[in-house]
């Protein structure tokens, strides 16, 4: 850890100070990715939530002050953390911060320096701001949604990966990192308002501009890269795993056509889209004759394009990944990915601690923003805050 202290002063984000008000999913990768290139992030957690874990698993290199907005002391205590604060996340539903006092038209004339935040899945306007959506919601106002599945099948979600993590904690992060390049040059804060619904959309700008290509002429699940095109597909092997096949340009067919010990005389067209679902059955009895290993072995020196479909801990152990350190262990032995991208002159140094307790760092962090110890000692018999006293817990 002594190395992370160190490293923090370097990063690339070392020295903002982000206040993140605790929700799920989307609003802790937002600021865990800014806490794994050396921001200092505050989680605000839930005063009334007890002191052991909260929902977020994604609290790497993150603080815990345990706060209770509900109270006017609350709420006033946060207006002062903000007044200090380069940034704050919060993931409310529309209307939740402005009924608390803690609207940006507040908190900015408080600190016209703050960036602010605010991501929701449908955003701050339009018929559906005030209403509750999860992932597969908001990928499916998107249109995104249509989108993805096999033929003759329902839409499918890849679990909450889309709308949630990209759409919405990633593109948030990349909202305030430019909100913050933009206050380097005019020295004004200003309030982000990241929806997932937009976010996803954005991600998917390529497929709103190709259908001209013809890459999405056909119905779901019969075009080139959604599961119609035979070499761009997944096959079980004899031992009940997968390979992952992506052979699209000719030179790389022609290495999958020999690699599958077919003769490329003898077959259809590559383009010949008739002929995809009988070539898939082709590919399909092939790849389920050997193993996942003996596949890897004739494949992996080649350009053909097919790659093992890894489980989680077989990915973490995968010759290329670890070559790159790509995986890495917390002190409690658990694997996660290395932060991405890599930067040459001050890469992200994840935090290797455990995650925080809630309150764990309540008096902490106050002293920090400029607290008094009396005022701390109010605030906590008012109520409006917990401390989690470790050493009364050993």
């Amino acid at each position: 850890e002594c190395a992370r202290s160190a490293a923090a002063v370097t990063m690339a984000l070392g020295g903002v100070r982000v206040l993140e008000l605790a929700g799920l999913a989307p609003a802790p990768l937002c600021g865990m990715i800014l806490a794994d290139f050396g921001a200092q992030v505050v989680r605000v957690d839930r005063a009334s939530r007890s002191a052991g874990a909260h929902g977020d698993v994604q609290a790497r290199g993150k603080r815990s002050l345990a706060l209770d907005l509900k109270r006017p002391q609350g709420a006033a205590a946060l207006r002062r953390l903000c007044g200090r604060a380069d940034v704050l996340i919060e993931p409310f539903r529309h209307g939740v911060m402005e009924r608390l006092g803690l609207g940006p038209e507040v908190l900015l004339q408080e600190n016209p320096r703050l960036i602010y935040a605010r991501l929701t899945g449908f955003g701050q306007r339009g018929k559906y701001a005030k209403s509750a959506g999860h992932d597969i919601n908001y990928l499916a106002l998107s249109g995104v949604l249509s989108k993805l599945g096999r033929k003759n099948e329902n839409p499918y979600a890849p679990v909450n990966l889309l709308a949630d993590f990209a759409g919405g904690g990633v593109m948030c992060a990349l909202g305030i990192v430019i909100a913050l390049f933009e206050r380097a040059r005019s020295g004004r804060g200003q309030v982000i308002d990241a929806s997932m619904v937009e976010g996803v959309a954005y991600l998917s700008s390529f497929l709103w501009k190709s259908p001209k290509m013809g890459l999405w002429s056909q119905p779901r699940g019969e075009n080139l890269l959604d599961s119609g095109a035979p070499f761009y597909e997944v096959y079980r092997t004899s031992d009940g795993k997968f390979m992952a096949v992506g052979a699209i340009e000719d030179v790389f067919y022609k290495q999958l056509i020999k690699g599958l010990g077919l003769n490329l005389d003898e077959l259809p067209a590559q383009m010949s889209v008739s002929d995809w679902p009988g070539m898939k059955k082709k590919f399909a009895s092939i790849f389920a004759q050997k193993t996942q290993a003996e596949w890897c072995s004739i494949f992996d020196s080649t350009d053909a394009c097919v790659i093992p479909v890894l489980s989680f801990d077989d990915a973490a152990s995968h010759p290329h990944n670890k070559e790159r350190s790509s995986f890495f262990k917390n002190e409690q032995g658990e694997m996660s990915p290395r932060p991405a991208p890599v930067l040459s002159r001050t890469p992200a140094v994840p935090s290797r601690k455990r995650d925080p307790f809630i309150g764990e760092h309540t008096e902490e962090i106050l002293l920090e923003y400029g607290f008094t110890k009396q005022e701390i000692a109010k605030l906590y018999s008012d109520k409006a805050i917990a401390l989690k006293n470790l050493k009364a817990n050993l």
